[in-house]
């Protein structure tokens, strides 16, 4: 029996899965910037895309509810990390 796993985000298939990540280490590196962010949602995003707009906006979404901040830090995290392989 073969096991296929799909992309949770767009639906595809293992391939897509491996093109996202070119290396464990950058999976890794994702996987302890989400563990980061459900600690604190801003040092999450400051790890991902630095001190910017979305640190800053992620700081306000945090102040106004953990889970407002907690799901935009992982939105950060998953959009930044599937653009790295189209760019």
């Amino acid at each position: 029996m073969r096991w296929h796993i799909k992309c949770v985000t767009c639906g595809l298939n293992q391939s897509h899965f491996e093109q996202t990540y070119s290396s464990e280490s950058d999976m890794m590196a994702d996987f302890i910037r989400v563990l980061l962010s459900l600690l604190l949602p801003p040092v999450g995003v400051f790890l991902q895309v630095g001190i910017g707009l979305h640190f800053w906006l992620n700081i306000v979404l945090t102040l106004c509810g953990y889970i407002p901040g907690l799901v935009h830090a992982i939105w950060i995290i998953a959009r930044s990390s599937s653009q790295t392989v189209s760019a």
